[in-house]
């Protein structure tokens, strides 16, 4: 390894940033990897050890940020001792969300009503992402904002799909709805399954809190209210699972 990868170490002033919640840690190979190769994100400093490096470099180059070598303690002190950082960290600004006219011409997209927990909804976002979904919707108020737990719960998805931000969701489904989009709502207390192969045209997945389900301005808005067909005592899963499952049934062919 060349001398050069690694510039001696400095203290870092962190500069004001417009967004209030300034300056985010996104950690681990995957995540790390996708927002070095996203040309939207704001990258501020690379920390990592020797061996990270190589390993982000295999897939690909890195691009003009600041690196600095670390070690597997320095990374737990920033981090906090349950982060799972592969011997990683990328500061970076957190990224803009889509606003719904960026996602027009949608075929799939997935649809969080008052997702809050950060673990959840960066799964749905990586599953989204493997099943080719165009986009992850959530609201303004009661979503997480983007932090290193969602982004590493994402592997990288945070940085591959679009995530929009609306303030309305009900008139934003009928806005999808008047562009063609139908609107699919889960409940597990439905009579009606979702079909796996069937040709549903172009789809919105709305799911809700666990426990809470869908409100009821979101239900009333919705063209069909599904369940996953599940045979055995439990008929309820965790929201990130029912979102993969979903996904799987819906693009099945």
């Amino acid at each position: 390894m060349s001398k050069n990868k690694f510039p001696s170490k400095k203290k870092h002033f962190i500069a004001p940033h417009k967004r209030p919640s300034g300056p985010l840690f996104l950690y681990g190979i995957h995540t790390v990897r996708a927002a070095l190769d996203n040309d939207l994100r704001k990258k501020i400093r690379l920390l990592t050890t020797p061996n990270a490096l190589m390993r982000l470099e295999e897939g690909g180059q890195i691009p003009n940020v600041k690196v600095e070598q670390t070690t597997p303690k320095e990374l737990e002190v920033i981090l906090g001792p349950d982060a799972v950082h592969q011997g990683v960290a990328l500061e970076v600004e957190a990224i803009e969300r889509n606003n719904i006219d960026s996602i027009f011409g949608a075929k799939l997209l997935l649809v969080l009503d008052q997702i809050t927990d950060p673990h959840n909804v960066g799964a749905i976002l990586r599953s989204a992402c493997a099943f080719g979904a165009d986009g992850v919707i959530a609201t303004a108020r009661f979503a997480p904002n983007e932090t290193g737990v969602l982004a590493k719960s994402a592997s990288g998805a945070l940085d591959l799909i679009p995530f929009i931000e609306v303030t309305n969701l009900s008139k934003t489904l009928e806005k999808l709805k008047g562009d063609g989009v139908k609107i699919l709502g889960f409940d597990s207390e439905s009579t009606s399954p979702l079909t796996t192969g069937k040709d549903y045209g172009c789809v919105a997945l709305v799911l809700g809190a666990e426990g809470k389900g869908l409100r009821q301005r979101t239900r009333e808005a919705c063209d069909e209210m599904l369940k996953l067909d599940m045979k055995g005592p439990i008929k309820s899963l965790n929201v990130s699972n029912a979102a993969a499952i979903a996904l799987f049934a819906i693009t099945a062919t």
